[in-house]
C-alpha cells in the first residue's frame, strides 16, 4: 500500500446544554423504559417533578436508579419496582442531572449534572463519596458519565472527556480535548524541536496537537468568536488567523496567549491570508485585498472586477498570486507598503479554490471548482507545466510536499491525491479519507507525513510511501 493510516485525532461529542447524552426516560417524567433482553419494558413512575434523563440497571440486576432534570436520583428495587430511597435525602445536585453510571460492582454510582459536578455515590449508606467541582464556566456543565472498571469519565458542554481522580477531586487525571465542530483549516509547525499541528474549527476555537503523542490543547484567553477560516504561521512564530467575526489575528505560538492588542479589526469580512517574508501579511476580504505589514493595514485594493477567494505569497517575496471565482490567477507585486497589479492573469480550469507555491519557488499549484489541478512553472514565466485530473468533485484544498516533487489535494469526494509535479499520472490516491465530510484543510509534516482535516472535526496523520 503507497499509503496508511498513522494516527486519527478523533473529533469529541456533539454536545448541546440542557441535553443529555444517554436518554433512558419519558420526555414527560411519568414513564421509564428499560430491556430483559427478550422486550422493551415500560413502567411508570410519578416520583420525578421533571423530564428524566437517564435510567441505569446496576450490573447485577438487583437495583435500578434514575436521574432527572429535577436534580434527583432515585434509587428502585430491580425486580419489584418499588423506590428505596432519594439519594441525598432529597436533591442529589443543586442542577439538573443528565447521566448515571454504577460502579462494577453495584455498590457506588456516578453522577453528572449541570451545576458542573460529578458525583460518587455510596447507594447502600446513601451518602456522597466523593464531589468532583469541573470548574465555574456554563461549558463546565456535565452531561454524561461512564464508570468503566477504574475508570471514571464525564462529558463537559465543552465537548471535552474528563479522567476523573478518586484522589484529587479539584483536577482530572487527563482532559481529552479538541474540536466538537467542523474544521476549517489547519497548518503546521515546529516548535522546541516538536512538530505541532494547528487547527481552526467554525465555533471559532483554535486548537493545538502534539504531532507525535496527539496530546492537545487550545489557547488560553479570548480569541475569534465565529469561525476561523484560514491560518498560516508566519516568520515570527506568530499564528496568523482570519474569521467571521470580521478580525486578523497574530497569536504568539510560545506563549498561546490571545492578547487584545494583537486582533486588527477589518472593514470587510476577511476569509483567506497568506503570510510572506518582511512581516507582510495579504489577507482577502469580500471584494477586497488589504496589504498588512507588522500587525498593521497599509494598503486596500477594492473595485476588483473579481471575487478573491484564494491568496499564496511567492516564497522569495514580492509577488502575491490571488484566484477568484472568475477562473484566473491575478499577480501582484508587494511594493513597499503598497500592492500593485501586475496586469498579469493565469488562466485556471475554472473558479479558483485554492492555491499554493511550492517551498523553493519554483511552481504555483492552482485547483479549481472543475475538479483540475493546473501547476504553473515561475521560472518559465507562469508558463502552464502539467494538468492534474482524478477529484471526482470541486477540490478545495491544496499545500506541497517539502520535497518540492510532490503536493496533495483534498476535495468534496473526501478523497485526498497525492501528485508527483512531473508526471500526473503519477500518483498516491486515499479514497475515503474523511468518510463523513469532505477534506478542509491539508498540510505537510515531513516529505512523508500528510495531515488532513475535515467538516467531521477530526484531524489525521497519513504515513504516504512513492514506489
Amino acid at each position: 500500500m503507497p499509503y496508511e493510516i498513522k494516527k486519527v485525532f478523533a473529533s469529541l461529542p456533539q454536545v448541546e446544554r440542557g441535553v443529555s447524552k444517554i436518554i433512558g426516560g419519558d420526555p414527560k417524567g411519568n414513564n421509564f423504559l428499560y430491556t430483559n433482553g427478550k422486550c422493551v419494558v415500560i413502567r411508570n413512575i410519578d416520583d420525578h417533578t421533571r423530564f428524566v434523563n437517564c435510567v441505569r440497571f446496576s450490573p447485577d440486576g438487583n437495583r435500578f436508579a434514575t436521574a432527572s432534570a429535577d436534580g434527583q436520583i432515585f434509587v428502585y428495587d430491580g425486580k419489584a419496582g418499588e423506590k428505596l430511597c432519594a439519594l441525598g435525602g432529597g436533591k442529589a445536585h443543586d442542577g439538573g442531572i443528565y447521566a448515571i453510571s454504577w460502579s462494577p460492582d453495584s455498590s457506588q454510582l456516578l453522577s453528572a449534572s449541570g451545576d458542573k459536578t460529578a458525583k460518587i455515590w455510596d447507594v447502600g449508606a446513601n451518602s456522597i463519596v466523593n464531589t468532583f467541582n469541573m470548574g465555574s464556566n456554563v461549558l463546565d456543565q456535565q452531561l454524561g458519565c461512564l464508570w468503566q472498571k477504574d475508570h471514571l469519565l464525564t462529558i463537559s458542554l465543552s465537548g471535552y472527556i474528563n479522567y476523573l481522580d478518586k484522589n484529587n477531586p479539584n483536577k482530572p487525571l487527563r482532559v481529552i480535548k479538541g474540536h466538537s465542530k467542523s474544521i476549517q483549516c489547519l497548518t503546521v509547525h515546529k516548535n522546541g524541536g516538536k512538530s505541532y499541528i494547528y487547527s481552526g474549527s467554525n465555533d471559532g476555537h483554535i486548537n493545538y496537537w502534539d504531532s507525535e503523542t496527539g496530546e492537545n490543547d487550545g489557547f488560553s484567553g479570548k480569541g475569534h468568536t465565529n469561525q476561523v477560516s484560514r491560518m498560516a504561521v508566519d516568520e515570527m512564530d506568530q499564528l496568523v488567523t482570519c474569521s467571521m467575526d470580521d478580525t486578523v489575528r497574530y497569536t504568539n505560538l510560545s506563549k498561546r496567549d490571545y492578547s487584545g492588542q494583537d486582533a486588527v479589526k477589518m472593514d470587510v469580512q476577511p476569509k483567506c491570508l497568506a503570510v510572506g517574508p518582511g512581516g507582510y501579511t495579504v489577507v482577502l476580504c469580500i471584494g477586497q485585498i488589504v496589504l498588512m505589514k507588522d500587525k498593521k493595514k497599509c494598503f486596500a485594493i477594492d473595485d476588483l472586477g473579481y471575487e478573491p477567494e484564494a491568496v499564496a505569497i511567492h516564497p522569495g517575496g514580492g509577488t502575491a498570486a490571488v484566484g477568484g471565482a472568475d477562473g484566473n490567477v491575478h499577480l501582484y507585486s508587494i511594493q513597499g507598503t503598497s500592492l500593485k497589479n501586475d496586469d498579469k492573469s493565469l488562466e485556471a480550469k475554472g473558479p479558483v479554490t485554492d492555491l499554493a507555491y511550492s517551498h523553493d519557488g519554483a511552481f504555483l499549484a492552482v485547483c479549481d471548482a472543475n475538479k483540475v489541478v493546473t501547476v504553473f512553472s515561475v521560472t518559465d514565466g507562469y508558463a502552464e507545466h502539467n494538468v492534474f485530473y482524478g477529484h471526482h468533485a470541486k477540490i478545495v484544498c491544496i499545500a506541497w510536499s517539502p520535497d518540492n516533487e510532490h503536493f496533495a489535494s483534498g476535495g468534496m469526494d473526501m478523497m485526498v491525491y497525492v501528485w508527483t509535479v512531473s508526471d500526473p499520472e503519477t500518483r498516491v490516491k486515499i479514497p475515503d479519507a474523511h468518510r463523513l465530510h469532505h477534506v478542509s484543510g491539508l498540510a505537510w509534516l515531513d516529505e512523508h507525513t500528510l495531515v488532513t482535516t475535515s467538516h467531521d472535526a477530526s484531524v489525521k496523520e497519513w504515513s504516504i510511501s512513492y514506489n
